[in-house]
């Protein structure tokens, strides 16, 4: 693609802070948040009965506890402790809270405060419930079609009106519903009826609301404003957009599986470039679940690159991925992914894998580099292992029973330069084959 036929990316609202400036904003919109959640971390261990519960809601007599020592409201304190989860602020594990990693560095680390920031300002459906007696596929309808209100807003550098969002909103929801009719055995009565105007309005003030209450825009009457926060994201998210779309490989368009191949030869930088570029065009919940269904399937490259793509969500993920550890396919990924987020330094998050764990990760990557890497990769991931000899590790993997341990053996025996090793691999290779011991 030739510099002439680029999208120019969109210049930075008129104004726009500078970082430091906006990492304080964000420290000033998430101040109780932070209160909260250091208060939470004296107070709530996780032995005493005021603890979070299982779901990571704080029980009644923990409320009126914080609402008292912080000076809040008890529905104060429940949005902040939604807000802070949603910033990864704070982390709930079985029934005890503790600081997140990102706490830790909240006054020193302006990154780490924006990256926060951003994470709620990308969960902001789930802020607030949106109305109970609202189809869900119109609700899902709303919030795949707030971007597009979101552009508007940082375009227009000021107030606009609810009745001029509610056009739009009215018009992207219908352009959705067109382009979900042509794709095959999808009915109408799939998605329900098309929401009315009320409907659109009740569903409308809520976004708004949501977004007001992860800083994002102020709202006055009938109309609403970005924050020079909200009006950084959007524009973030905008360049991440044009960007993408730039690339020969089109990933922003492609679903999880085909972005994450195309990512695949990519140097770490670029990928997650492309990575948060993919994630901005859409939900991050939708996204999340789209990630964690390309890991599930049969090739185990996806399977890496996928958990990869989700260190870039960041804390929204945290749930899915908390679930994601139960599956065994997934456990040894989930398990480094959730050490690494809790603040683990990589080369030191291998020590939650269990011997078990850490062979089938193995042999997992060896059949993504089979598939798609170069036989002296595949040596090198040999030598990789850390076992004191190889009849050891053939023994330790012929234990886990990974579906594919065959396949990988038979190509490391065809890869490796070394006859004698190559024999005993292949041997080992026969013998899981035919049912030997």
């Amino acid at each position: 693609m030739t510099n002439r036929h680029r999208r120019p990316a969109p210049r930075p609202p008129a104004g726009t802070p500078a970082p430091a400036e906006l990492a304080n904003r964000a420290r000033a919109s998430l101040a109780d948040e932070v209160r909260l959640t250091r208060w939470a971390a004296r107070c709530l261990g996780a032995d005493e009965e005021s603890g979070p519960g299982a779901t990571g809601t704080l029980p009644s007599d923990a409320v009126e506890r914080a609402a008292a020592e912080l000076a809040l409201t008890p529905g104060q304190i429940r949005a902040a402790w939604d807000r802070a989860r949603l910033a990864g602020l704070v982390e709930v594990h079985g029934t005890s809270a503790r600081p997140g990693w990102r706490l830790r560095a909240w006054d020193s680390d302006d990154a780490a405060v924006l990256r926060g920031w951003v994470a709620l300002f990308d969960a902001w459906s789930l802020i607030h419930p949106a109305p109970a007696d609202v189809a869900r596929a119109a609700v899902a309808e709303v919030v795949e079609a707030m971007p597009q209100l979101l552009s508007l807003l940082q375009l227009s550098a000021g107030p606009v009106t609810v009745p001029a969002l509610l056009d739009l909103l009215g018009q992207r929801v219908a352009e959705l519903r067109d382009e979900r009719c042509e794709v095959p055995y999808e009915s109408a009565e799939d998605h329900g009826p098309a929401p009315d105007s009320a409907t659109l309005s009740r569903l409308l003030r809520w976004a708004l609301g949501a977004l007001a209450a992860a800083g994002a825009l102020t709202l006055g009457p009938a109309r609403a404003t970005l924050t020079p926060l909200g009006s950084w994201a959007v524009w973030v998210k905008l360049e991440q957009i044009c960007v993408a779309a730039q690339s020969p490989a089109g990933n922003i368009e492609q679903n999880a599986a085909n972005m994450l191949l195309g990512c695949a030869r990519l140097t770490p930088g670029p990928a997650r470039a492309e990575y948060r570029a993919w994630l901005a065009a859409r939900p991050v919940g939708s996204a999340i679940t789209e990630l964690l269904q390309a890991a599930r399937g049969e090739d185990a490259l996806l399977r890496g690159l996928a958990f990869e793509a989700l260190r870039v969500v960041g804390a929204p993920a945290e749930p899915e991925v908390r679930a994601a550890a139960e599956e065994p396919a997934l456990r040894p990924y989930a398990l480094l992914w959730l050490a690494e987020h809790d603040g683990a330094d990589p080369e030191e998050a291998q020590e939650v894998l269990t011997r078990e764990e850490t062979t089938w990760l193995w042999v997992d990557t060896a059949a993504a580099v089979a598939d798609h890497g170069e036989n002296d990769l595949l040596v090198r991931h040999l030598d990789s292992a850390v076992r004191t000899t190889v009849p050891h590790l053939l023994e330790e993997v012929r234990a886990i029973n990974h579906p594919r341990t065959v396949q990988v053996l038979v190509a490391l025996a065809a890869a490796h330069p070394d006859p004698a090793l190559a024999k005993a691999v292949r041997r080992a290779a026969f013998q899981l084959h035919t049912g030997g011991g």
